[in-house]
């Protein structure tokens, strides 16, 4: 059976299905979303089917001095989804402090993180396909790597009506090609996807 690892960029996945399908005035932190319902509703679309060899989950951490509240949030999730069996990988958020005291989150390294994670596991052989959920353009290069120069078999997954990260060179080409193949998810799959077992978080 053909072994099949995900990898989940969280915040890109969880702000664009948040956006599409959460409900009018609905605060972000009521639709989390669990990694490893995603990457069991992704096997499930697969014709092939597969095996189910890993869940790694990328995602920002919120600082307590900062965000006391989400970061309870956050952490109780990861413990959630490392019990489940997902590889959960989190760098802590950069704080900008503006001179009237008020500040911005912003997440770093979350993509190099994802492409070296994913790199590094097939150059290893840890699974046949990989499937890429994400619509960050910064992980071209790595999906470009895994499916040109690698042995496995790349896949991506994005919402629906979202813009998947197709090659491209594909198209540009006459016909157009389409790669990698990508899963398209919808608002069905978003909700019933949900992970209510935190609260307050990202």
């Amino acid at each position: 059976m053909e072994r099949v690892a995900v990898f989940i960029d969280y915040e890109n996945a969880h702000r664009g299905g948040h956006g599409r399908f959460g409900g009018v005035g609905e605060p972000k932190y009521e639709t989390v979303i669990d990694p490893l319902k995603i990457a069991k509703r992704i096997l499930e679309k697969r014709r092939s089917g597969g095996d189910l060899a890993g869940v790694h989950v990328y995602r920002g951490r919120p600082l307590p001095m900062f965000q006391p509240e989400a970061t309870s949030a956050n952490d109780l999730l990861a413990a959630a989804w490392e019990a489940d069996g997902v590889n959960v990988v989190r760098r802590d958020l950069r704080y900008v402090v503006e001179d009237d005291g008020s500040w911005r989150a912003e997440e770093k390294g979350i993509d190099v993180a994802l492409a070296i994670g994913a790199v590094e596991s097939a150059m290893n052989g840890d699974f046949d396909t990989a499937v890429v959920f994400s619509n960050d353009t910064d992980q071209l290069p790595t999906l470009e790597l895994l499916f040109h120069k690698l042995q496995p078999r790349v896949e991506i997954a994005c919402w629906s009506t979202a813009k998947p990260l197709w090659f491209p060179e594909g198209l540009r080409s006459t016909p157009p090609r389409r790669l990698p193949f990508c899963h398209f998810l919808d608002e069905q799959d978003f909700i019933s996807c949900r992970d209510t077992r935190g609260t307050g978080g990202l």
